[in-house]
């Protein structure tokens, strides 16, 4: 059933995606007086489809993708008899290149209203949660198993990122703060400032959920909550209302200082030092069990920001989120070329289900269909041939030198470009295999 809900929330927001790009493309084709003999989205076999007036509208069987076919343009179909006839009045071919262009750009600048549309939406309807740098600030972190890699440790106050404010506690696992030159955090420790290098390729770390988990958490004071019946911390007579001060001799104000503490009295008895609702101060026995509980749950005494938006600054908070996420890959990529970012990280099918996750949340499927969008455009916009990219450098180079290349020219081209594209997928679509055998990701 995990998998089933992986699958499905996948293939609901890529034919979501994939629907709306080839839309941009079949609206402005249609727009301009351009037949379009085809719309899929997913590649044939076709398994379902209809016909209206001169276009085909059909579903097929690879949902990886999709396609408009407009006459008189060299695209994937490589329908070299079409092209050698006379071009016609309604065909691709035939039209200025300044329509030819909108056309291309049209299921890019889809996808990116889309991403917008997307980010407007959930910042307006949701606002945001979170724990921010003042509470950072006041309470410091706990260092996990990534952020001790790098130097940071339990008990640290992080001033600032690359030497400018932050505003929540995501802010330090963010890709412009991952991805930054000689980045680095600000700290407070103990009364001493000082820096922790952000490492090059850093960002490779967090190649997974638990990666991101395995960075830092916020400290936070506590109080009990809950003592299990017939548990340790009942035994000794400690109860919801009191409040521990000391475990062992040492002072315990947060979670963290309690989980160590107790930590290291394993399958012993601590002596807890705890103030009772009646304001006495007392000690107590406690047997630590093997796992180093004493069978309590606890309440943290810090709430989590939560932030409104009006519709006005809900425009602008997701356009920015929806763009950050284009500068971020962009970076990404060219920094994949100087080998500081693994191609590891490049990630097919299997890995976005992985990413949408086994649970159905609709704040999460649309929050991640929406970076997907962004991903889309800006992926569809690099100039590789058989890409929106690819035909629009063509179109530039015409536009600008007065001269089209030659439809031979076009469908060689073609030709390289799905072998690359075809390239690409295979790489991913082992990346994720990989990733399944070493348990990555």
């Amino acid at each position: 059933m995990d998998t089933l809900i992986m699958v499905g929330q996948l293939l609901l927001g890529l034919s979501i995606l994939v629907g709306l790009h080839e839309l941009g493309h079949l609206l402005t084709a249609k727009m301009f007086g351009m037949r379009v003999e085809k719309f899929s989205i997913g590649f044939p076999p076709k398994i379902a489809g209809f016909q209206w007036g001169e276009t085909e509208y059909s579903i097929g069987a690879i949902p990886l993708g999709g396609f408009v076919k407009i006459s008189g343009m060299v695209d994937e179909s490589m329908d070299a008899d079409q092209m050698a006839g006379e071009p016609q009045p309604w065909e691709f071919r035939s039209k200025p290149a300044w329509q030819r262009l909108i056309v291309m750009l049209g299921g890019i600048i889809v996808n990116v209203v889309t991403g917008i549309v997307i980010f407007v939406i959930l910042v307006f309807n949701n606002g945001e949660t979170y724990f921010s740098r003042d509470q950072v600030v006041q309470n410091g972190i706990v260092a996990l198993e990534i952020g001790e890699s790098i130097g940071l440790q339990t008990g640290d106050k992080i001033l600032d990122i690359n030497g400018e404010t932050y505003q929540s506690i995501n802010d330090l696992t963010a890709g412009s703060a991952l991805l930054s030159e000689n980045g680095y955090y600000t700290v407070d420790r103990g009364g001493e400032i000082l820096q922790v290098e952000i490492p090059r390729g850093f960002i490779n770390s967090f190649n997974s959920q638990d990666a991101m988990n395995s960075f830092v958490d916020i400290r936070y004071p506590f109080e009990l909550k809950v003592i299990d019946e017939g548990g340790a911390a009942e035994k000794a007579g400690i109860t919801a209302e009191d409040k521990i001060l000391s475990v062992n001799g040492q002072p315990v104000t947060y979670f963290d200082e309690l989980q160590s503490v107790l930590a290291k009295a394993t399958s012993q008895e601590a002596d807890v030092e705890l103030l009772t609702s009646a304001n006495d101060t007392i000690h107590t026995m406690v047997a630590v069990t093997e796992r180093g509980t004493i069978d309590i749950a606890v309440t943290p005494m810090i709430e989590m920001v939560q932030r409104k938006y009006g519709f006005g600054e809900a425009l602008a908070k997701g356009t920015s989120k929806a763009f950050t996420v284009v500068i971020v890959n962009a970076k990404a990529m060219g920094k994949m070329f100087t080998g500081e970012v693994s191609t590891k990280n490049v990630s097919g099918p299997i890995g976005m289900a992985k990413i949408y996750g086994d649970t159905w949340d609709w704040t999460k499927f649309w929050t991640i269909t929406g970076l997907i969008s962004m991903i889309l455009a800006f992926m569809n916009l690099l100039p590789i041939p058989a890409l929106d990219g690819g035909h629009v450098i063509f179109l530039l180079y015409e536009m600008i030198s007065g001269r089209a290349p030659s439809d031979r020219f076009l469908e060689n081209a073609q030709k390289v470009g799905m072998v690359i594209l075809l390239g690409l997928m295979v790489f991913a679509i082992g990346n994720d295999v990989l990733k399944l055998f070493t348990g990555e990701g």
